[in-house]
């Protein structure tokens, strides 16, 4: 700001609450306000994994799938093939009397949880309670088909109008883990025991050419 010259006869002629005012005016007449307008990026904030410890539901996992084929099997006769789905490596209909059951085949990277955390994530889709750590050995019963180890459990809840059970297998492969799973009325999943477990005895991986 340039300097400006007041004549001094001006000064004293003036009153000094006026001229107090009058400088402040052109002091502050100076000084320009000024609105700085700034532009803040947008940040892509990641959704953090779902939960896989006990009680988790796998609906709700944000975890990929398998990216490979990796099993082969052969399913009863009387299975449905259905549409797989995003999810699903193979879909099956288990028609019988009282309804009809749901054959799952999934497959996700690592162990989900390990395998407490997926006996309770079944447990949960039945509306059942956990397991507790010392339950958990209780709960499976292992074999070993193929190469392949195989960790079977069943779950029933018969409470309410509409009994249901689950019929479940956890099964390693390399880096991933597959789950085969039964699901339906409990009458009809209870007879549809024996074709499970078979089917599972022929489930391999393919031979490296």
């Amino acid at each position: 700001m340039s300097r400006r010259f007041v004549p001094t006869f001006l000064v004293k002629a003036v009153p000094r609450g006026l001229l107090a005012a009058g400088l402040l005016a052109v002091l502050g007449g100076c000084r320009e306000a000024k609105i700085a307008h700034y532009r803040v990026p947008h940040e892509n904030v990641e959704e953090p994994p779902a939960a896989t410890g006990p009680g988790s539901d796998m609906t709700a996992t944000a975890v990929p799938t398998a990216a490979d084929g990796g099993l082969k099997w052969t399913a009863p006769a009387h299975w449905r093939a259905k549409p797989a789905g995003a999810m699903r490596k193979a879909s099956f209909a288990v028609p019988g009397e009282g309804g009809e059951g749901d054959l799952s085949v999934t497959a996700f990277p690592g162990d989900v949880g390990g395998e407490l955390a997926n006996l309770n994530r079944w447990r949960n889709q039945l509306r059942l309670p956990p397991l507790a750590p010392a339950d958990a050995a209780g709960a499976v019963t292992r074999f070993e088909s193929h190469g392949l180890r195989f960790a079977v459990a069943e779950f029933v809840n018969t409470g309410g109008s509409a009994p249901v059970r689950m019929l479940g297998a956890i099964v390693p492969v390399g880096d991933n883990t597959w789950f085969f799973k039964l699901s339906g009325p409990d009458a009809l999943v209870a007879r549809e025991k024996a074709a499970f477990l078979a089917f599972l005895h022929t489930v391999e991986a393919p031979v490296a050419p």
